[in-house]
């Protein structure tokens, strides 16, 4: 029986303190979210460890802004195209949480042991005293995320009354009938809105008394709960604008507007793919390189909507599909490994389209637009990485008039036997990093992009055939 996917659950030390008589006994002090938070990171700064693990190309832009706002205690909003990581960059702030922090056992809101909030928790402090009972809350549940859309409501963001609670026999007007909503729910955490312009105007006056007061208002109760959180919402600039918009006492109420971008330079976009990237198969570094020139290419392309942007993950997919299609042509061939070509760059051209948004005069050139700039990307590495080497090998093989046949089902050891011993070969394997014992696979995949990038450059004919060969002459 196929089990269903479980939540990981992280077990407290033995060790921590049960009671609230023991807390103050080991000396524990209450800090803020925001305390917690610049605490918590002005001690990473000091040692040098890791801020933002896992966060590509926002080093010497994005990061400091993020940081002097988490150290001056500000709400703030992330403002970017598409797949510029600002979701990853929100959720990465919870690792600047403590592991553990205490709370009121059973607590809704996760109320410190030493401020309950609720009417509930008041009594049960007042009762109990000393013996109090606590629980301890991982930095991994102290995180609420909440996708604007249009169906969203005051009473999934803030709360509203449980009729149960009222069937049960409370007065309407009692403050325990109140179910909370997602932002109380994470009070002493970091709650974040994605694609906040999306939530309609009216859904986001809800937020102004959470931003400034720190409290909420639930319909005609007469209830003040001073949360304890940051908050952070992500946008889209051109939804910022045009499609929806952030009403302006909401954004006067955020502390700092950040913008992000997408990688400034062709190595941050490599390591970017690199890291993102799920590869079934092996894809050497001048694909890897190819791409994100493609990628780079597209996003500053005039027939592209720059409004709209061009994702990281056009490139992170882009890699994926060329390594896939890799491992297709072993399973057809019979090959022992996979090891993408630059033949399985073409299909790029065509499965990512629509990720793409083209100027509206472009219409029915999309996937010549794409082809294009791939050959584009592909001559620029070609330049870059084989600059300066004599090719006169590769060409020389075609020099009687005879083919050379490849395509995405042709195997590698198929390609090599064509070309046998080249004059140079290793010298443009070294320069395209596949090392002094390069694999069939990696071999081939060098050989490949020489004559692919001979063709580029006017020194080789290339003609494709309709069943999809690709053959190389003079």
């Amino acid at each position: 029986m196929t089990e269903g996917p479980t939540a990981i659950i992280f077990e407290p030390p033995a060790d921590l303190p049960r009671t609230l008589g023991e807390l103050r006994a080991s000396g524990h002090e209450f800090r803020t979210v925001k305390e917690e938070l610049r605490d918590n990171l002005l001690h990473k700064l000091r040692t040098g460890e890791p801020r933002f693990p896992g966060i590509v190309g926002y080093d010497d832009t994005v990061l400091p802004e993020v940081e002097r706002a988490l150290l001056a205690g500000h709400d703030m909003v992330l403002l970017g195209e598409r797949g510029q990581g600002k979701t990853r960059l929100i959720r990465a702030l919870g690792g600047l949480l403590d592991e553990w922090t205490p709370y009121i056992a059973g607590s809704e809101l996760h109320e410190h042991p030493y401020h309950p909030l609720t009417p509930a928790s008041r009594r049960l402090a007042a009762e109990t005293g000393d013996l109090l009972p606590i629980s301890w809350l991982h930095r991994s549940e102290r995180y609420g995320e909440k996708l604007a859309t249009p169906d969203t409501s005051v009473g999934d963001l803030i709360g509203d009354v449980d009729p149960i609670k009222v069937a049960e026999g409370r007065a309407l007007g009692d403050p325990e009938t109140i179910h909370f909503g997602l932002v109380p729910r994470t009070n002493r955490g970091i709650f974040a809105v994605n694609e906040l312009p999306d939530l309609a105007e009216r859904i986001q006056v809800s937020l102004l008394n959470v931003l400034e007061e720190r409290d909420i208002q639930v319909r005609g109760y007469q209830l003040r709960l001073p949360l304890d959180l940051l908050l952070v919402a992500s946008a889209n600039p051109e939804d910022y604008t045009n499609r929806g918009r952030i009403i302006t006492p909401l954004k006067d109420r955020f502390g700092a507007e950040i913008r992000t971008h997408y990688p400034v330079d062709l190595e941050l976009e490599t390591a970017l793919v690199r890291q993102e990237a799920a590869l079934v198969a092996a894809v050497p570094e001048h694909l890897i390189d190819v791409l994100a020139r493609y990628t780079r290419a597209v996003r500053e392309s005039s027939s592209v909507d720059a409004r709209s942007g061009v994702s990281a993950r056009f490139s992170i997919a882009a890699a994926e599909t060329v390594a896939a299609s890799a491992l297709r042509r072993s399973g057809l061939r019979g090959e022992r490994e996979a090891v993408a070509r630059i033949c399985d760059t073409v299909s790029v051209t065509s499965t990512l389209r629509g990720k793409v948004e083209f100027e509206s005069g472009e219409e029915g050139r999309e996937t010549e637009i794409l082809a294009h700039l791939l050959r584009v990307a592909t001559a620029e590495t070609f330049r870059a990485r084989l600059a300066g080497l004599d090719l006169s090998g590769f060409t020389d093989l075609v020099a009687d008039g005879a083919i050379i046949e490849t395509g995405d089902l042709v195997s590698a050891q198929e390609l090599l036997t064509q070309i046998g011993t080249v004059p140079g070969l290793a010298k443009v394997l070294d320069r395209l990093g596949l090392g002094d014992a390069p694999s069939q696979g990696e071999a081939a995949s060098g050989v490949e992009f020489v004559l692919e990038g001979l063709h580029l450059t006017r020194r080789l004919a290339k003609e494709m055939t309709d069943d999809g060969r690709t053959l190389y002459g003079s």
